[in-house]
């Protein structure tokens, strides 16, 4: 069987941290690299030439889909850039695309995404990355897909630190949200962080400075009647990612540190299982399986869509005096 090849679009660290999870898959072969800087790609395919030595190095993304033949892309560069990069992977017939969060930075973007895999049955998967953490997961899929805290009534996410910015870790927080929530999002409502009242739109720079994006205190209300609070900020060095996720026999609280179950005046310390790969690593690694045996993504394309929706939704209603905002939003 021949091996599937793989091309990385942005080849700095977290570009490398895709290609991690495959080294040791013996059906997969690096096949490419582009990236704007050519000490990125240098320094790129030295790291990796152990064990792909016939790496190529482009610095025009739609000449390495020409040339490459690819069946996966990975896409690691900075989130306004990511829509073109991903139509133009799946228009080139790729079997699989893992993209970085945010999915995108706007709704018309998101769209087009959407429409081009669709189009061409490319599978796109989004990284966030909690999905693929054991703990989470564990969480989700056995303690309350179990029952063990009844019918979820609301999901609540708080976020601290520097990076808490809508656009950066901010789409995390959405995304466990929705996770937990398990239901399309209808509407919502949010309040910027004070001095962003006149933020209507993605202004970012990638997520380097922390200063072009504001954090938000928002409301998702979900189709099943789930509730979801998002409660995002301050931007300070103290940082913090937790969810509370209650429900009619019970609640659980959260974090990348811990897990635990609470019913009536019983704590329960949630043991997660031992995965050899997790996190950002197990993303492309999942989606070599699902190539080549089929299945769907734990984080698909449809998943990164609403949380793209709930941000923009976000900004609309900042602009609406902080009012009752209907999803999904059109572009434009």
């Amino acid at each position: 069987m021949a091996k599937l090849r793989v091309g990385v679009i942005g080849c700095s660290g977290i570009g490398t941290t895709h290609v991690s999870g495959l080294v040791d898959m013996q059906n997969v072969e690096l096949a490419a690299g582009c990236d704007f800087v050519q000490s990125t790609l240098d320094a790129f395919k030295e790291k990796y030439q152990d064990t792909w030595d016939n790496i190529s190095l482009y610095t025009n993304h739609q000449e390495m889909l020409a040339a490459e033949n690819l069946d996966i892309v990975t896409v690691a560069t900075s989130d306004h850039r990511h829509a073109d990069l991903v139509v133009d992977a799946a228009n080139a017939g790729v079997k699989g695309i893992f993209c970085e969060k945010p999915m995108a930075t706007s709704i018309a973007d998101a769209d087009r995404m959407m429409e081009a895999t669709e189009r061409n049955g490319t599978i796109l998967s989004i990284d966030h990355t909690r999905r693929w953490q054991p703990l989470w997961r564990h969480t989700k899929e056995v303690i309350v897909g179990g029952g063990r805290i009844g019918d979820v009534q609301y999901v609540i996410g708080t976020l601290s630190g520097g990076r808490a910015m809508l656009f950066r870790n901010g789409t995390h927080l959405v995304d466990a949200i929705c996770y937990f929530a398990d239901s399309e999002p209808e509407w919502v409502s949010a309040e910027l962080e004070d001095g962003y009242e006149d933020y209507n739109e993605y202004k970012g720079d990638g997520g380097h400075v922390p200063a072009t994006e504001p954090s938000a205190h928002g409301y998702i209300h979900f189709a099943n009647g789930v509730r979801g609070y998002y409660a995002g900020g301050p931007k300070t060095t103290l940082s913090g990612f937790r969810l509370e996720i209650v429900g009619t026999n019970g609640y659980i609280l959260i974090s990348d540190r811990g897990a635990t179950l609470h019913q009536d005046d019983v704590v329960e310390t949630i043991e997660a299982p031992t995965w050899d790969i997790s996190g950002i690593p197990a993303g492309p690694r999942e989606l070599v399986g699902l190539i080549t045996e089929g299945g769907e993504p734990v984080s698909p394309g449809s998943e990164g869509y609403k949380v793209v929706q709930i941000i923009i939704g976000f900004l609309t209603s900042q602009q609406r005096d902080n009012g009752k905002v209907k999803l999904p939003l059109s572009a434009g």
